[in-house]
């Protein structure tokens, strides 16, 4: 069996520069910086470069492509959705684009937003999508609309949550609503759908609760060959990219699932779901149905609900929602150990610089040594709390709060 890492095809030149955080989880899609050492600590009056305010509600992670930070956000009533460019070094706005208007807001959690789907930016493109309101090409450098899709649309519940990917020429988008479950392949140069997949899903429920999920796919390669592996309600579901068939599936008990997969050590770790989660190594070299084949182990005890896992080599990192963060054998499942750090987080975790940096709801960022026996180094507060994901850039992180964007980084 040969199963790379991660494949990465965003990427139109190297990531060693560490000037692209393009997606959702970054370069390779699993919350890791290459390199860079972005401090231990800072406030609101330590160690920050700038600190932009950012109109509106949204809790999309930022995402960037050389002097550009990108990111969303909905008015408060979710009838105006924007993409935004930050300048990366003054924190300038550079633009402040309406991508759509009068739209029709379906109802959000107290936690979401109408903003909360990550964009992706590649060379002179951002693809901003906000689920059933519309997805759009926009063109980096003006920050006019190249092209718009509005004719997807589901139900779901608690607003929109997958995030899209680029794979090669494709741009891939993952719907898992109340009332329709389905993923998509669009030509990014041109908004086409070049291959539309219904979800073939024994739900055995006709209550559409248990049919959403909220999750943002994952490419990997096995053997040669692409995957775009995807967690919805009741399955995790691997397609070939270019057209849109099934490899493999495995099949659980779950839905309303949130969390992004990872892989490393030639598993793929995946959390089914968003209550009673359960954590599946598994081994994504079969075909068909390997349910009864491919799960290598399982664990119930302390998955995260909503922030993405972290593999760190062998050892696989979660935090909980509600503040515990656990590390385990990712080889095995075992737990080697757990550490209550408190708050509730429900952003994804990162590491760089060979820390672990974990945001929570109220602005708080926790920093940990994973070394040896995990400690933490620092907590620093900021004004106003985390929903997204932190972004890397060299030695600079990009901090999204609930009203500002913050880059951080030595300054003494």
């Amino acid at each position: 069996m040969c199963v790379s890492s991660p494949v990465i095809y965003l990427l139109l030149v190297s990531c060693v520069t560490c000037e692209h955080w393009p997606q959702f989880r970054g370069p390779t899609a699993d919350g890791v910086a290459a390199s860079g050492n972005p401090p231990v600590r800072w406030s609101e009056t330590e160690n920050v470069l700038w600190k932009t305010p950012i109109h509106g509600i949204g809790h999309s992670s930022p995402v960037i492509w050389g002097q550009q930070v990108w990111l969303t956000t909905a008015e408060d009533d979710g009838q105006r959705l924007f993409a935004i460019c930050v300048d990366r070094e003054t924190g300038k706005i550079r633009h402040d684009r309406e991508v759509f208007r009068d739209v029709v807001p379906q109802p959000i959690h107290a936690s979401s937003s109408h903003a909360s789907p990550t964009p992706v930016v590649e060379s002179g493109r951002l693809y901003a999508h906000f689920g059933s309101y519309g997805t759009a090409c926009l063109d980096t450098e003006s920050g006019d609309t190249l092209w718009e899709r509005k004719d997807f649309v589901v139900d779901h519940r608690h607003g929109p949550g997958s995030s899209p990917v680029v794979v090669g020429k494709l741009l891939v988008l993952q719907f898992d609503g109340m009332d329709r479950q389905f993923v998509v392949a669009l030509d990014k140069r041109t908004g086409e759908t070049v291959w539309y997949r219904p979800r073939d899903i024994q739900y055995n429920s006709d209550n559409g609760e248990r049919k959403k999920a909220f999750c943002t796919p994952y490419v990997v390669e096995v053997g040669g060959e692409q995957q775009l592996v995807t967690t919805a309600a009741r399955s995790v579901i691997a397609y070939r990219p270019e057209n849109g068939e099934v490899i493999w599936r495995v099949r659980f008990i779950g839905d309303s699932a949130t969390a992004r997969p990872v892989f490393g050590n030639d598993l793929l770790y995946v959390s089914t779901s968003c209550v009673d989660a359960k954590l599946l190594a598994i081994r994504p070299n079969g075909h068909g149905d390997v349910t009864e084949t491919a799960v290598v182990w399982r664990e119930t005890r302390g998955v995260p609900q909503r922030p993405s896992p972290l593999l760190i080599g062998t050892r696989l990192y979660g935090i909980h929602d509600q503040g515990v963060l656990t590390w385990r054998d990712g080889l095995t499942g075992n737990t080697i150990g757990r550490m209550r750090l408190g708050g509730n987080f429900a952003a994804s975790p990162i590491f760089a610089g060979n820390r672990i940096y974990l945001p929570d709801e109220t602005g708080t960022t926790v920093v940990v040594d994973p070394t040896q026996k995990p400690q933490v180094l620092a907590k620093n507060q900021l004004d106003g709390g985390c929903m997204a994901s932190p972004a890397v850039f060299g030695d600079t992180i990009i901090l999204r709060t609930r009203t500002h964007l913050y880059a951080i980084r030595e300054t003494d």
